[in-house]
């Protein structure tokens, strides 16, 4: 009887020891599982599109590139101008010089919220042009001023069209009208000629 009970004693010893072992070494476990877990980065958010990934935001895409810009009835460029698209493509940018030392920049977007393309253009003269407009059905890019809350009274209205040909040039008309666009006479009529092949840029 002695030997059962001192059996049994040890026994109980020998489980209880087991008990607080193990119980030791969760206490000093669990904090590292919790700092792995901590320290375990969120999962990636799901990718996004740019918000002016949009087949309307690329209708102007064409004008893209560095060109050589020859104007109607010469033989040789007077100009370079480049474009480039920026901002995620919410942008196209305008970088004109001529030869003759004159310079100007404008800056299109196309605008969801009213469906319509804007551009604003300003030249080193100072001289400052606000159109809007869109495609036709032609696939030309028409902007235009009339009815812009910006016109004077009885002042001339803009009109200019981009026309994307076959062979990859561009022309460039912007006509003038002086009787609200029942006549227009022409302003500036280039043809747009790749220089050197230029990727649309996005920042």
């Amino acid at each position: 009887m002695p030997t059962l009970m001192g059996d049994t004693m040890a026994y109980s010893q020998n489980i209880r020891a087991k008990a607080c072992i193990a119980a030791a070494l969760f206490s000093l476990a669990c904090p590292a599982i919790a700092q792995e877990t901590q320290n375990t980065p969120p999962p990636p958010a799901p990718a996004q599109t740019p918000p002016c990934d949009t087949p309307e935001h690329k209708q102007f895409n064409f004008w893209l590139g560095t060109w050589d810009v020859t104007p109607a009835g010469r033989d040789a460029p007077s100009a370079t101008n480049i474009l480039t698209s920026e901002h995620l493509g919410c942008v196209v940018s305008e970088d004109y010089t001529t030869k003759g030392g004159y310079t100007g920049m404008s800056m299109s977007f196309y605008d969801a919220a009213r469906k319509v393309w804007h551009q604003t253009w300003i030249g080193r003269d100072g001289g400052a042009l606000f159109i809007e407009g869109g495609l036709n059905d032609k696939g030309e890019m028409v902007l235009g001023d009339k009815g812009m809350a910006h016109k004077a009274k009885d002042a001339p209205i803009s009109r200019v069209t981009w026309t994307p040909n076959a062979d990859g040039s561009v022309r460039q008309h912007w006509q003038s009208s002086q009787d609200d666009g029942t006549t227009w006479t022409t302003v500036f009529d280039g043809l747009y000629t790749k220089k050197m092949d230029t990727k649309a840029k996005t920042r």
